[in-house]
């Protein structure tokens, strides 16, 4: 453990924090991808499969454990307790393009070919790019709440600082995971064109848009 893994850690409980208050509060799921939600919750399950079986810490699996309630509470909250605020009509994104690939890449590339490690690796490859769906519906709507803003650069905060918690590990420890840095790098770039809107708009009052 270091600072900029659990600040990190922070950074991402923060951001699934407000997307259940934004959504529990608001009593609606508007503007939230529910599709990039059941990734995150595949991801978190294929991840922490090994939650009975390899105690690390409390802390561990105190997070192993939030994170898999979470991610299927709030999938709950947009397909079945608000699921008529759900505006599945532009989230319209072929997750199977993101699923498949990531599954057959997490078979041919992992570190070891065992049931538990290729469900790992795929979690590590399928978290890359399961918020594809939320922004591909922003930039279908043109517009994004400040919450929902609020929660997408949490996310890329929380991925930023796992980026720095690789280049800790490997200069303190001599630890160099390839296929993690290569996922975490893929999945920040993603957000670098998001992080630019906020910074120059949703810090500065204004809602964020984009061109649809």
């Amino acid at each position: 453990m270091n600072l900029f893994r659990f600040l990190g850690d922070l950074s991402h409980l923060l951001a699934i924090v407000l997307l259940l208050l934004k959504i529990w509060k608001s009593r609606s799921c508007a503007g939230i991808s529910g599709k990039s939600q059941v990734l995150f919750a595949v991801v978190f399950t294929a991840r922490y499969l090994d939650l009975f079986t390899n105690y690390i810490s409390l802390y561990n699996t105190c997070m192993k454990v939030v994170y898999i309630a979470c991610s299927f509470t709030t999938v709950w909250m947009i397909y079945s307790k608000f699921k008529a605020t759900y505006d599945g009509n532009h989230d319209t994104f072929r997750v199977e393009f993101l699923v498949v690939p990531t599954a057959i890449l997490a078979f041919l590339v992992n570190h070891d070919f065992t049931p538990l490690e290729i469900l790992w690796t795929f979690s590590i490859y399928l978290e890359s790019v399961a918020i594809l769906p939320q922004l591909f519906m922003v930039s279908k709507t043109g517009e994004a709440e400040t919450i929902t803003s609020h929660y997408l650069f949490a996310l890329g905060v929380y991925r930023t600082l796992y980026l720095f918690n690789w280049i800790w590990r490997y200069h303190f420890e001599g630890f160099f995971d390839l296929i993690a840095i290569v996922a975490g790098l893929v999945q920040t770039v993603l957000y670098c064109d998001f992080f630019y809107l906020y910074i120059t708009k949703v810090l500065k009052g204004k809602k964020l848009s984009l061109p649809a």
